[in-house]
Protein backbone atom coordinates (compact mmCIF):
# COMPACT_ATOMS: atom_id res chain seq x y z
CA UNK A 1 0.00 0.00 0.00
CA UNK A 2 1.92 3.06 -0.90
CA UNK A 3 1.19 6.51 0.02
CA UNK A 4 2.76 10.06 -0.64
CA UNK A 5 2.15 13.63 0.39
CA UNK A 6 1.66 16.64 -2.16
CA UNK A 7 0.59 20.03 -2.58
CA UNK A 8 -2.42 21.02 -4.94
CA UNK A 9 -1.43 23.19 -7.80
CA UNK A 10 -3.16 26.23 -8.57
CA UNK A 11 -6.35 25.54 -11.05
CA UNK A 12 -6.34 22.18 -9.93
CA UNK A 13 -8.91 20.44 -7.36
CA UNK A 14 -7.58 19.86 -4.32
CA UNK A 15 -9.14 16.89 -1.90
CA UNK A 16 -7.52 16.02 1.42
CA UNK A 17 -7.54 12.51 0.35
CA UNK A 18 -7.36 10.64 -2.81
CA UNK A 19 -7.64 6.63 -2.44
CA UNK A 20 -6.29 4.66 -5.77
CA UNK A 21 -6.59 1.43 -7.28
CA UNK A 22 -9.56 -0.08 -4.86
CA UNK A 23 -12.04 -2.97 -5.28
CA UNK A 24 -15.82 -2.34 -4.12
CA UNK A 25 -18.36 -5.05 -2.70
CA UNK A 26 -20.10 -4.57 -6.26
CA UNK A 27 -17.62 -6.27 -8.42
CA UNK A 28 -16.35 -2.79 -9.63
CA UNK A 29 -12.00 -2.60 -9.71
CA UNK A 30 -9.39 0.25 -10.55
CA UNK A 31 -11.51 2.12 -8.73
CA UNK A 32 -10.37 5.85 -6.88
CA UNK A 33 -12.29 7.78 -3.69
CA UNK A 34 -11.66 11.09 -3.64
CA UNK A 35 -12.59 12.62 -0.15
CA UNK A 36 -12.62 16.50 0.84
CA UNK A 37 -14.31 17.75 4.34
CA UNK A 38 -15.06 14.30 5.90
CA UNK A 39 -17.39 13.08 2.85
CA UNK A 40 -16.74 11.28 -0.79
CA UNK A 41 -16.44 13.83 -3.27
CA UNK A 42 -15.63 11.82 -6.29
CA UNK A 43 -15.85 8.30 -7.51
CA UNK A 44 -14.66 6.76 -10.50
CA UNK A 45 -11.37 5.42 -12.97
CA UNK A 46 -8.25 7.32 -13.07
CA UNK A 47 -9.73 10.29 -11.17
CA UNK A 48 -5.86 10.84 -10.04
CA UNK A 49 -5.02 12.22 -14.07
CA UNK A 50 -8.31 14.02 -14.49
CA UNK A 51 -6.87 17.36 -13.05
CA UNK A 52 -7.87 16.13 -9.20
CA UNK A 53 -5.05 16.70 -6.52
CA UNK A 54 -4.71 15.58 -2.78
CA UNK A 55 -2.78 16.42 0.13
CA UNK A 56 -2.36 12.12 0.98
CA UNK A 57 -2.52 10.14 -1.64
CA UNK A 58 -2.95 6.16 -1.18
CA UNK A 59 -3.06 3.39 -3.51
CA UNK A 60 -4.74 0.04 -1.85
CA UNK A 61 -3.11 -1.60 -4.84
CA UNK A 62 -6.44 -3.21 -5.52
CA UNK A 63 -7.57 -4.04 -2.10
CA UNK A 64 -11.22 -4.53 -0.87
CA UNK A 65 -12.18 -1.04 0.13
CA UNK A 66 -16.37 -1.08 1.74
CA UNK A 67 -18.24 0.88 4.29
CA UNK A 68 -17.35 0.43 7.55
CA UNK A 69 -18.75 -2.51 9.68
CA UNK A 70 -22.30 -2.64 11.40
CA UNK A 71 -23.86 -4.19 14.02
CA UNK A 72 -27.38 -4.56 14.32
CA UNK A 73 -27.87 -6.20 17.75
CA UNK A 74 -24.88 -6.06 20.75
CA UNK A 75 -25.91 -6.32 24.74
CA UNK A 76 -22.24 -3.63 25.77
CA UNK A 77 -23.68 -3.03 29.41
CA UNK A 78 -22.79 -7.08 29.53
CA UNK A 79 -20.37 -7.03 27.38
CA UNK A 80 -16.74 -8.27 28.65
CA UNK A 81 -18.00 -9.18 32.29
CA UNK A 82 -17.52 -12.97 31.53
CA UNK A 83 -16.78 -14.70 34.89
CA UNK A 84 -18.66 -12.41 37.33
CA UNK A 85 -20.08 -13.74 39.21
CA UNK A 86 -19.53 -16.86 37.82
CA UNK A 87 -19.67 -18.88 34.60
CA UNK A 88 -23.16 -19.88 32.89
CA UNK A 89 -22.42 -23.71 33.33
CA UNK A 90 -25.40 -24.97 31.33
CA UNK A 91 -24.79 -22.47 27.99
CA UNK A 92 -28.30 -21.68 27.50
CA UNK A 93 -29.89 -18.69 27.52
CA UNK A 94 -32.13 -18.91 30.41
CA UNK A 95 -29.27 -19.80 32.47
CA UNK A 96 -27.83 -16.37 30.94
CA UNK A 97 -30.57 -14.60 31.71
CA UNK A 98 -30.14 -15.71 35.83
CA UNK A 99 -26.44 -14.74 35.80
CA UNK A 100 -27.37 -11.61 34.83
CA UNK A 101 -29.36 -10.92 36.98
CA UNK A 102 -26.89 -11.91 39.69
CA UNK A 103 -24.33 -9.61 38.42
CA UNK A 104 -26.64 -6.63 37.72
CA UNK A 105 -26.60 -5.58 41.57
CA UNK A 106 -23.14 -5.52 41.47
CA UNK A 107 -22.18 -3.54 38.87
CA UNK A 108 -21.08 0.17 38.82
CA UNK A 109 -20.92 2.87 36.92
CA UNK A 110 -16.89 3.25 35.90
CA UNK A 111 -16.81 -0.17 35.47
CA UNK A 112 -19.83 -0.21 33.13
CA UNK A 113 -17.95 2.71 31.04
CA UNK A 114 -14.48 1.22 31.06
CA UNK A 115 -15.74 -2.27 29.84
CA UNK A 116 -18.01 -0.33 27.12
CA UNK A 117 -14.93 1.91 26.08
CA UNK A 118 -12.44 -1.29 25.84
CA UNK A 119 -15.00 -3.18 22.95
CA UNK A 120 -15.20 0.04 21.18
CA UNK A 121 -11.84 0.17 20.99
CA UNK A 122 -11.67 -3.66 19.72
CA UNK A 123 -14.68 -2.18 17.48
CA UNK A 124 -13.02 0.37 15.75
CA UNK A 125 -9.93 -2.05 15.39
CA UNK A 126 -12.10 -4.41 13.49
CA UNK A 127 -13.65 -1.54 11.03
CA UNK A 128 -16.92 -1.46 13.10
CA UNK A 129 -17.85 1.72 13.19
CA UNK A 130 -21.67 1.79 14.34
CA UNK A 131 -23.59 -0.51 16.67
CA UNK A 132 -26.95 -0.59 18.49
CA UNK A 133 -26.50 -1.83 21.73
CA UNK A 134 -29.84 -2.79 24.04
CA UNK A 135 -29.05 -1.66 27.63
CA UNK A 136 -31.13 -3.30 30.15
CA UNK A 137 -33.59 -1.11 32.10
CA UNK A 138 -35.09 -3.08 34.44
CA UNK A 139 -32.57 -2.23 37.16
CA UNK A 140 -34.88 1.09 39.35
CA UNK A 141 -31.11 2.23 39.16
CA UNK A 142 -31.10 3.12 35.36
CA UNK A 143 -27.01 2.81 36.54
CA UNK A 144 -26.30 0.84 32.67
CA UNK A 145 -28.52 3.41 31.02
CA UNK A 146 -26.28 6.33 32.58
CA UNK A 147 -23.74 4.52 31.31
CA UNK A 148 -24.05 3.75 28.12
CA UNK A 149 -25.05 7.57 27.34
CA UNK A 150 -21.76 8.54 28.66
CA UNK A 151 -20.28 5.77 26.38
CA UNK A 152 -22.09 7.19 23.65
CA UNK A 153 -21.02 10.71 24.06
CA UNK A 154 -17.47 9.90 24.34
CA UNK A 155 -17.09 7.59 21.44
CA UNK A 156 -19.51 9.58 18.91
CA UNK A 157 -16.23 11.45 16.94
CA UNK A 158 -15.09 7.51 15.66
CA UNK A 159 -18.26 5.60 16.36
CA UNK A 160 -22.02 5.63 15.92
CA UNK A 161 -23.69 4.30 19.11
CA UNK A 162 -27.58 3.53 19.04
CA UNK A 163 -29.16 2.51 22.01
CA UNK A 164 -31.84 0.42 22.99
CA UNK A 165 -34.18 0.69 26.21
CA UNK A 166 -34.41 -3.47 26.50
CA UNK A 167 -36.64 -5.00 29.72
CA UNK A 168 -34.79 -7.87 30.08
CA UNK A 169 -36.92 -9.42 32.62
CA UNK A 170 -40.33 -8.50 30.99
CA UNK A 171 -42.06 -5.47 30.53
CA UNK A 172 -44.86 -6.48 32.38
CA UNK A 173 -43.02 -10.02 34.42
CA UNK A 174 -40.64 -7.05 35.87
CA UNK A 175 -43.39 -4.03 38.16
CA UNK A 176 -41.17 -0.92 37.06
CA UNK A 177 -39.99 -2.03 33.73
CA UNK A 178 -42.75 0.50 32.18
CA UNK A 179 -42.07 3.33 33.89
CA UNK A 180 -38.76 2.65 33.74
CA UNK A 181 -38.15 1.92 30.06
CA UNK A 182 -40.12 5.37 29.85
CA UNK A 183 -37.52 6.98 32.06
CA UNK A 184 -34.43 5.84 29.87
CA UNK A 185 -36.39 7.14 26.69
CA UNK A 186 -36.63 10.36 28.48
CA UNK A 187 -32.81 10.20 29.44
CA UNK A 188 -31.88 10.17 25.33
CA UNK A 189 -32.06 6.43 24.60
CA UNK A 190 -32.70 6.16 21.35
CA UNK A 191 -35.23 2.77 20.16
CA UNK A 192 -37.95 1.00 21.65
CA UNK A 193 -37.26 -2.85 22.68
CA UNK A 194 -39.14 -5.63 24.59
CA UNK A 195 -38.94 -9.27 24.97
CA UNK A 196 -42.28 -10.62 24.42
CA UNK A 197 -41.56 -14.78 24.76
CA UNK A 198 -40.28 -13.85 28.47
CA UNK A 199 -43.26 -12.56 29.81
CA UNK A 200 -45.45 -14.76 31.88
CA UNK A 201 -47.81 -15.89 29.58
CA UNK A 202 -48.33 -15.80 25.62
CA UNK A 203 -51.01 -13.25 26.04
CA UNK A 204 -49.03 -11.07 28.36
CA UNK A 205 -46.49 -10.95 25.63
CA UNK A 206 -48.82 -10.19 23.00
CA UNK A 207 -49.96 -7.20 25.30
CA UNK A 208 -46.44 -5.93 26.08
CA UNK A 209 -45.95 -5.78 21.86
CA UNK A 210 -49.09 -3.73 21.63
CA UNK A 211 -48.17 -1.45 24.33
CA UNK A 212 -44.34 -0.92 23.38
CA UNK A 213 -45.55 -0.58 19.67
CA UNK A 214 -48.06 2.23 20.69
CA UNK A 215 -45.88 3.93 23.35
CA UNK A 216 -42.88 3.85 19.89
CA UNK A 217 -45.88 5.31 17.62
CA UNK A 218 -46.67 8.13 19.66
CA UNK A 219 -43.15 9.61 19.79
CA UNK A 220 -41.72 8.74 16.70
CA UNK A 221 -39.39 6.23 17.83
CA UNK A 222 -37.63 3.12 15.96
CA UNK A 223 -38.70 -0.52 17.92
CA UNK A 224 -36.25 -3.14 17.88
CA UNK A 225 -37.79 -6.21 20.00
CA UNK A 226 -35.77 -9.23 20.90
CA UNK A 227 -38.67 -11.60 19.55
CA UNK A 228 -39.12 -15.54 19.41
CA UNK A 229 -35.75 -16.60 20.97
CA UNK A 230 -36.85 -19.95 21.52
CA UNK A 231 -37.01 -23.33 20.12
CA UNK A 232 -40.68 -23.55 20.83
CA UNK A 233 -42.34 -23.40 17.55
CA UNK A 234 -45.77 -21.98 18.81
CA UNK A 235 -43.97 -18.76 19.98
CA UNK A 236 -45.55 -16.62 17.35
CA UNK A 237 -44.94 -12.96 18.77
CA UNK A 238 -43.30 -11.72 15.21
CA UNK A 239 -46.58 -12.15 13.59
CA UNK A 240 -48.22 -9.59 16.68
CA UNK A 241 -45.41 -7.32 16.14
CA UNK A 242 -46.09 -7.60 11.94
CA UNK A 243 -49.82 -6.58 13.04
CA UNK A 244 -49.05 -3.99 15.19
CA UNK A 245 -46.44 -2.29 12.90
CA UNK A 246 -48.97 -2.32 9.66
CA UNK A 247 -51.95 -1.02 12.38
CA UNK A 248 -50.00 2.06 13.29
CA UNK A 249 -48.28 2.93 10.54
CA UNK A 250 -44.51 2.25 11.07
CA UNK A 251 -43.67 0.46 8.47
CA UNK A 252 -39.86 0.87 8.14
CA UNK A 253 -39.10 1.55 11.84
CA UNK A 254 -39.39 -1.76 13.58
CA UNK A 255 -37.00 -4.93 13.73
CA UNK A 256 -37.66 -8.61 15.16
CA UNK A 257 -34.49 -9.34 16.68
CA UNK A 258 -33.34 -13.47 16.69
CA UNK A 259 -36.67 -15.04 15.55
CA UNK A 260 -35.36 -18.40 16.25
CA UNK A 261 -38.62 -20.12 16.56
CA UNK A 262 -39.14 -20.06 13.16
CA UNK A 263 -36.22 -22.44 12.85
CA UNK A 264 -38.62 -24.86 14.17
CA UNK A 265 -42.12 -24.04 12.72
CA UNK A 266 -43.55 -25.75 10.12
CA UNK A 267 -43.05 -25.07 6.47
CA UNK A 268 -46.93 -24.09 6.15
CA UNK A 269 -46.82 -21.31 8.74
CA UNK A 270 -43.95 -19.49 7.57
CA UNK A 271 -45.19 -19.74 3.79
CA UNK A 272 -48.03 -17.19 5.78
CA UNK A 273 -45.78 -15.41 8.05
CA UNK A 274 -43.06 -14.51 5.96
CA UNK A 275 -45.53 -12.30 3.64
CA UNK A 276 -46.58 -10.46 6.65
CA UNK A 277 -43.40 -9.77 7.70
CA UNK A 278 -42.73 -8.44 4.07
CA UNK A 279 -45.96 -6.67 4.17
CA UNK A 280 -45.19 -4.61 7.57
CA UNK A 281 -41.64 -3.83 6.81
CA UNK A 282 -40.45 -4.84 9.72
CA UNK A 283 -36.88 -5.96 9.80
CA UNK A 284 -35.06 -9.36 11.18
CA UNK A 285 -31.91 -9.31 12.70
CA UNK A 286 -30.44 -12.72 12.80
CA UNK A 287 -27.38 -13.64 15.61
CA UNK A 288 -25.44 -16.43 14.13
CA UNK A 289 -22.83 -16.79 16.88
CA UNK A 290 -25.54 -16.59 20.09
CA UNK A 291 -28.35 -18.72 17.85
CA UNK A 292 -26.38 -21.73 17.43
CA UNK A 293 -24.76 -22.01 20.34
CA UNK A 294 -27.93 -20.85 22.68
CA UNK A 295 -30.95 -23.11 20.51
CA UNK A 296 -31.22 -26.52 20.40
CA UNK A 297 -29.67 -27.14 23.95
CA UNK A 298 -32.89 -29.02 25.19
CA UNK A 299 -32.48 -31.97 22.23
CA UNK A 300 -30.53 -34.65 21.49
CA UNK A 301 -30.35 -35.67 17.91
CA UNK A 302 -31.18 -34.78 15.59
CA UNK A 303 -30.21 -31.45 17.01
CA UNK A 304 -31.75 -28.18 15.21
CA UNK A 305 -29.45 -25.38 14.14
CA UNK A 306 -31.69 -22.72 15.88
CA UNK A 307 -30.85 -19.85 13.32
CA UNK A 308 -33.77 -18.05 11.79
CA UNK A 309 -34.57 -18.89 8.24
CA UNK A 310 -32.37 -16.26 6.63
CA UNK A 311 -32.20 -17.07 3.26
CA UNK A 312 -35.58 -17.61 3.04
CA UNK A 313 -36.27 -14.45 4.60
CA UNK A 314 -34.21 -12.61 2.11
CA UNK A 315 -35.93 -14.18 -0.89
CA UNK A 316 -38.94 -12.91 0.70
CA UNK A 317 -38.04 -9.52 -0.13
CA UNK A 318 -37.31 -8.68 4.37
CA UNK A 319 -34.25 -6.75 4.86
CA UNK A 320 -32.01 -9.27 7.20
CA UNK A 321 -29.05 -8.53 8.97
CA UNK A 322 -26.37 -10.36 11.29
CA UNK A 323 -25.43 -9.00 14.92
CA UNK A 324 -22.76 -10.34 17.29
CA UNK A 325 -25.44 -10.18 20.14
CA UNK A 326 -22.77 -10.77 22.75
CA UNK A 327 -18.83 -10.72 23.62
CA UNK A 328 -17.68 -12.37 26.71
CA UNK A 329 -20.53 -12.22 28.90
CA UNK A 330 -22.88 -14.33 30.73
CA UNK A 331 -24.20 -16.03 27.69
CA UNK A 332 -21.02 -16.35 25.52
CA UNK A 333 -17.60 -16.86 26.46
CA UNK A 334 -15.88 -15.81 23.05
CA UNK A 335 -16.05 -13.01 20.44
CA UNK A 336 -13.61 -9.81 19.33
CA UNK A 337 -15.83 -7.62 17.29
CA UNK A 338 -15.52 -9.02 13.99
CA UNK A 339 -18.40 -8.72 12.27
CA UNK A 340 -16.58 -10.99 9.82
CA UNK A 341 -16.58 -13.92 12.25
CA UNK A 342 -20.34 -13.12 12.15
CA UNK A 343 -20.87 -13.41 8.73
CA UNK A 344 -18.54 -16.50 8.32
CA UNK A 345 -21.02 -18.07 10.90
CA UNK A 346 -24.40 -16.89 9.37
CA UNK A 347 -22.84 -18.38 5.91
CA UNK A 348 -22.31 -21.57 7.51
CA UNK A 349 -25.36 -21.80 9.47
CA UNK A 350 -27.57 -20.71 6.96
CA UNK A 351 -25.74 -23.26 3.97
CA UNK A 352 -25.41 -19.42 2.19
CA UNK A 353 -22.83 -20.98 -0.32
CA UNK A 354 -23.03 -19.44 -3.75
CA UNK A 355 -21.16 -16.71 -4.81
CA UNK A 356 -24.55 -14.30 -4.47
CA UNK A 357 -25.38 -15.78 -0.65
CA UNK A 358 -21.84 -15.39 0.41
CA UNK A 359 -22.02 -11.67 -0.82
CA UNK A 360 -25.33 -11.32 0.51
CA UNK A 361 -23.77 -11.83 4.14
CA UNK A 362 -21.54 -9.79 3.58
CA UNK A 363 -24.26 -7.18 2.90
CA UNK A 364 -26.06 -8.59 6.23
CA UNK A 365 -22.63 -7.07 8.08
CA UNK A 366 -22.37 -3.73 6.18
CA UNK A 367 -24.87 -1.91 4.20
CA UNK A 368 -28.55 -3.77 5.61
CA UNK A 369 -28.04 -2.99 9.07
CA UNK A 370 -27.12 0.54 8.17
CA UNK A 371 -30.39 0.52 6.23
CA UNK A 372 -32.65 -0.97 9.59
CA UNK A 373 -30.42 1.57 11.83
CA UNK A 374 -31.38 4.65 9.60
CA UNK A 375 -28.11 5.83 9.38
CA UNK A 376 -27.75 9.02 7.45
CA UNK A 377 -24.30 9.64 5.38
CA UNK A 378 -23.83 5.62 5.00
CA UNK A 379 -22.26 4.31 1.34
CA UNK A 380 -20.08 4.80 -1.50
CA UNK A 381 -21.64 7.75 -2.95
CA UNK A 382 -20.41 10.66 -3.74
CA UNK A 383 -21.95 13.08 -0.49
CA UNK A 384 -22.14 10.33 1.66
CA UNK A 385 -19.30 10.11 4.76
CA UNK A 386 -15.57 9.53 4.40
CA UNK A 387 -16.34 6.37 6.75
CA UNK A 388 -14.32 3.41 4.69
CA UNK A 389 -12.67 0.05 5.35
CA UNK A 390 -9.82 -0.83 3.52
CA UNK A 391 -9.18 -5.16 3.69
CA UNK A 392 -6.54 -7.31 2.85
CA UNK A 393 -9.15 -8.98 0.73
CA UNK A 394 -9.96 -8.80 -3.19
CA UNK A 395 -13.73 -8.63 -2.73
CA UNK A 396 -16.66 -9.54 -0.13
CA UNK A 397 -16.48 -13.48 -0.53
CA UNK A 398 -12.65 -13.77 0.22
CA UNK A 399 -13.08 -11.16 2.58
CA UNK A 400 -15.11 -13.07 5.12
CA UNK A 401 -12.69 -16.74 4.13
CA UNK A 402 -9.71 -14.93 5.73
CA UNK A 403 -11.66 -12.82 8.32
CA UNK A 404 -9.21 -10.25 6.01
CA UNK A 405 -7.21 -7.65 8.28
CA UNK A 406 -8.34 -4.04 8.02
CA UNK A 407 -5.57 -2.62 6.41
CA UNK A 408 -7.06 0.97 7.13
CA UNK A 409 -9.95 2.15 8.94
CA UNK A 410 -11.37 5.16 7.69
CA UNK A 411 -13.53 7.61 10.15
CA UNK A 412 -14.89 11.21 8.00
CA UNK A 413 -11.50 10.96 5.85
CA UNK A 414 -9.05 10.36 8.91
CA UNK A 415 -6.99 6.90 9.57
CA UNK A 416 -7.78 5.86 12.97
CA UNK A 417 -6.60 2.39 12.93
CA UNK A 418 -4.17 0.55 10.74
CA UNK A 419 -3.35 -3.39 10.76
CA UNK A 420 -0.91 -5.51 8.82
CA UNK A 421 -1.97 -7.64 6.84
CA UNK A 422 -1.59 -11.24 7.63
CA UNK A 423 1.72 -12.95 5.79
CA UNK A 424 3.84 -15.88 6.99
CA UNK A 425 7.12 -16.52 6.82
CA UNK A 426 8.17 -20.00 5.38
CA UNK A 427 11.24 -22.32 5.77
CA UNK A 428 10.42 -24.84 3.01
CA UNK A 429 12.69 -26.83 0.50
CA UNK A 430 11.51 -25.27 -3.29
CA UNK A 431 8.53 -23.30 -1.80
CA UNK A 432 8.21 -19.83 -1.67
CA UNK A 433 9.31 -17.86 1.46
CA UNK A 434 6.05 -16.04 2.04
CA UNK A 435 2.43 -17.45 2.04
CA UNK A 436 -0.21 -14.67 2.41
CA UNK A 437 -3.81 -16.49 2.18
CA UNK A 438 -4.27 -14.98 -0.70
CA UNK A 439 -5.92 -16.66 -3.60
CA UNK A 440 -4.61 -16.95 -6.48
CA UNK A 441 -7.43 -19.41 -8.00
CA UNK A 442 -9.43 -18.70 -11.18
CA UNK A 443 -12.27 -19.52 -10.03
CA UNK A 444 -12.38 -16.72 -7.09
CA UNK A 445 -13.55 -14.55 -10.08
CA UNK A 446 -16.35 -16.19 -11.03
CA UNK A 447 -19.37 -14.04 -10.69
Amino acid sequence: MATDRGRAHKGKQAMDLLICNASLPDGQQGIDIAIKEGKIAAIGTALQGSGLLAAQHIDVGGDLVTPPFVDAHFHMDATLSHGMPRVNASGTLLEGITLWGELKPLLTQEALVERALQYCDWAVARGLLAIRSHVDICDDRLLAVEALLHVRQQVAPYLDLQLVAFPQDGLLRSPNAFANLQRAIAMGVDVVGGIPHFERTMADGAESVRLLCEFAAQRGLQVDMHCDESDDPLSRHIETLAYHTQRLGMQGRVAGSHLTSMHSMDNYYVSKLLPLIREAGVAAIANPLINITLQGRHDSYPKRRGMTRVPEMMAAGIDVAFGHDCVMDPWYSLGSADMLEVAHMGLHVAQMTSQQAMRDCFAAVTTSPARILGLQGYGLAVGCYADLIVLDAADAVEAIRLRAARRLVIRRGKIISESAPVRSRLRLPGRPDEVSFRSVCAADNIG
